[in-house]
């Protein structure tokens, strides 16, 4: 009987694996190693190096989820030194729990290194209270016994129009009387849930000049900040000016009777409504314009909705009008030249606070590129902008979407694409991806509880009509004790 002969196994594999028996083809071939580096670091392996696809300038974010590559965005910076944008703004659309907060808190972290300064106008969680002051920012609290904002007090506008003359000086005390009349008709809006009429309008108006005048710093001025309740007086005094504008044909009954709501109204936001005496008081603490601010308003229940909405608001106001101040001195060379942050967040709680609060927004966000603002605004869904009762407020509303410079979107549910896909241009991978990031945590029965959902940390950043980027944000320790939400569960 015939003896075969063992072949020798070879000492290394072939190409295509081990040969003989039990050898055979890889079927996967593992991918060569990746490295990351500066190009400092790694100009010495050329040509071996490849480029990110994606822009390295900005807000180092976290890696794309597709290539790995390091992700950086801002709208400051995507708009500024690269050009990628129309205008630096974005809106910020996802699920609660899924870090919406965080990658804009990412976002302020890193533009305040750059010296563009973070400015939160309303914190209802508080989300990014610690961070502002890790940065050396203000804090400044508002609420039912913590603080008061002055809705007729322009902050540092008032002594910016004092240092300027002619036309601008012109321009800046006529923007604070836009913003009087703009933040009275909107607290009324929300009391009634509805805005006050034309004419009511024009009151107030003509009553607020009045007032300007009383108080003003000139001749026969008290040089003193008006409040609410002053505004209520003059209307009540019945000036000539005030009534010639009410049409009350000379009948001070009818006067009465054409003032009557709205001097309801008014009172009403004195102490004894709904809204409290918030924002009929002098401001407890004036904003600051040379560092990081954040106006904490986490003070304010859940459920005093209608409190919450007119603290948003009046946040904006006062911060804006603030901010334009910093800009008129900057360009008359008073103050050197600040950029800002402008963060926006729960848009979705004032815009469903009352019919016609859509166009006091609008009026607020309408910024011009080149007054040096960045701006984000953050809500759950596109939903909220859609639930607006008017279709004209629905109209104007998904308006703050399509204007946006760019969208970063959050996990989203399947009922969203649609009305998503109308403002925003998804592929069908990009939207089954958010849907994918909506997916709830499964249960962790190792460690015996809840596991993060899939989408938490997970972005897809879209501008235009260009391929969405997607990303994961990377924390640092640091930024995860600042960012620690869960404080009052922590032992």
């Amino acid at each position: 009987m015939a003896r075969t002969t063992k072949q020798p196994r070879p000492p290394h594999p072939t190409a295509r694996g081990w040969p003989g028996h039990g050898g055979g083809m890889v079927g996967y071939v593992d991918p060569a190693p990746e490295w990351r580096g500066t190009s400092v670091q790694v100009c010495g392996l050329w040509p071996f190096g490849a480029g990110a696809g994606t822009p390295m300038v900005g807000v180092p974010l976290g890696r794309d989820l597709d290539s790995g590559a390091t992700v950086c965005c801002d709208p400051v910076s995507w708009f500024m030194r690269t050009g990628l944008l129309a205008n630096p703004s974005m809106f910020v659309l996802g699920r609660p729990g899924l870090g919406k907060s965080t990658v804009v808190r990412r976002m302020a972290l890193g533009l305040s290194g750059y010296g563009v300064h973070p400015l939160i106008f309303g914190d209802l969680k508080p989300d990014y209270v610690d961070l502002i002051r890790a940065i050396g920012g203000q804090v400044i609290s508002l609420g039912r016994g913590r603080g008061n904002l002055n809705v007729l007090d322009p902050g540092e506008s008032l002594q910016a129009a004092g240092r300027l003359t002619g036309d601008a000086r012109g321009r800046l005390l006529a923007e604070i009387h836009g913003r009087r009349l703009h933040m009275v008709s909107a607290l009324v809006t929300i009391l009634r849930t509805a805005p006050p009429t034309d004419r009511e309008e024009t009151i107030l108006s003509t009553a607020l000049n009045v007032l300007a005048d009383r108080h003003g710093s000139g001749s026969g001025g008290s040089g003193r900040v008006p409040v609410l309740g002053d505004l209520v007086r003059v209307i009540k005094d019945a000036p000539e000016a005030v009534r010639s504008v009410a049409l009350d044909r000379g009948d001070m009954n009818r006067y009465r009777d054409i003032t009557e709501d709205l001097e309801a109204s008014l009172t009403a936001l004195l102490g004894e409504g709904r809204l409290g005496g918030t924002f009929a008081q002098p401001t407890t603490e004036a904003m600051k314009l040379d560092r990081p601010v954040c106006f904490d308003v986490s003070g304010i229940d859940d459920s005093e909705v209608l409190l919450q909405a007119a603290a948003l608001l009046s946040c904006w106001s006062y911060g804006f009008g603030a901010v334009a101040a910093a800009h008129a001195l900057a360009d008359a060379g008073l103050e050197p030249q600040r950029n800002y942050f402008l963060v926006m967040d729960e848009l979705w709680r004032v815009l469903q606070a009352g019919r016609g609060l859509v166009d006091r927004v609008n009026a607020l966000t309408r910024l011009d590129r080149q007054r040096g603002v960045g701006l984000a605004m953050i809500t759950h869904s596109i939903d909220d902008l859609l639930a607006l009762p008017t279709e004209e407020d629905r109209t104007k509303a998904k308006g703050f979407v399509e204007r946006a410079g760019m969208v970063i979107c959050g996990g989203l549910p399947p009922v969203e694409m649609p009305q998503l896909a109308q403002v925003v241009e998804l592929t069908e991978a990009e939207k089954r991806l958010l849907v994918d990031w909506s997916t709830p945590p499964a249960w962790d029965a190792t460690n015996g509880r809840r596991a993060d959902p899939p989408g938490l940390g997970n972005f897809l950043i879209k501008v235009g009509s260009r391929p969405g980027i997607p990303l994961h944000v990377d924390l640092t320790a640091a930024e995860l004790e600042v960012n620690n939400t869960n404080k009052r569960w922590n032992k």
